[in-house]
């Protein structure tokens, strides 16, 4: 297999995942310490896990990256805000918002592109990094494009495929789609079911610069020519 990039590259591409339900504080410590060891672009764990996290990663360059409003991007533009400003004071750099993609799918683009606005200045006020996740499964092609729009006008860091609780995750044509219709430089990252190498190289080589997954530990050990990876989950 051609590898387009050294281990330390694809390892900067990794947002190391435990968004499982059943997570413990060992498995979260032990995210932490692999992804120093590794190297990996970010830890990406729910809120509560935060301090926990920073505690762990205290000296280190690893940052934290947490989701608002998950999995359903149903909540009030309030309480996404206050969520991301909690984040920031424990200790978040990057915040992956699920967009209300409900409201895309009815229409109200206008107040969807409204919110990710104000969501957006919030966070960069913060200095954090914003990801916005549209869940990709449940939009039409010509939904993925205008949330594209809306995120590029809204100057969001990121658009993200997926959250890994829908019926689908990442697509290499979805990831292609936005590659090709992008007007700037905003950026794309692909998330849910990256359960091989292979998924993961397809997923970069289209367009993504950034993957979520729960077993960037295994992908990158196959990378380097290990044993093939085994997801641990839908992420």
């Amino acid at each position: 297999m051609h590898l387009p990039m050294t281990p330390a590259q694809f390892a900067a591409t990794l947002d190391s995942t435990n968004l499982r339900l059943d997570a413990t504080e060992g498995d979260i410590e032990a995210l932490c310490r692999e992804a120093v060891a590794a190297n990996f672009a970010c830890v990406m764990i729910y809120p509560t896990s935060v301090p926990l996290a920073a505690r762990v990663l205290a000296g280190s360059n690893m940052r934290i990256g947490t989701v608002v409003g998950f999995p359903s991007g149903r909540f009030t533009t309030e309480s996404k805000a206050a969520e991301i400003d909690a984040m920031a004071k424990a200790g978040a750099h990057e915040v992956d918002i699920v967009m209300d993609y409900a409201a895309l799918r009815a229409g109200h683009g206008a107040a969807v592109g409204a919110e990710l606005k104000e969501l957006t200045k919030i966070a960069h006020g913060n200095g954090q990094l914003i990801k916005v996740i549209t869940e990709n499964c449940f939009l039409t092609e010509a939904q993925m494009l205008e949330a594209l729009r809306l995120c590029e006008d809204a100057g969001a860091d990121f658009i993200k495929t997926s959250t890994g609780f829908g019926t689908a995750g990442a697509k290499k044509e979805q990831i292609a789609l936005w590659a090709g219709n992008r007007r700037g430089g905003i950026r794309l990252k692909a998330a849910g079911g990256i359960k091989t190498l292979a998924d993961a190289l397809a997923l970069l080589e289209a367009g993504a610069s950034r993957l979520g997954a729960s077993s960037a530990g295994a992908l990158l050990a196959e990378y380097k020519g290990g044993p093939a990876a085994k997801a641990s989950g839908a992420y």
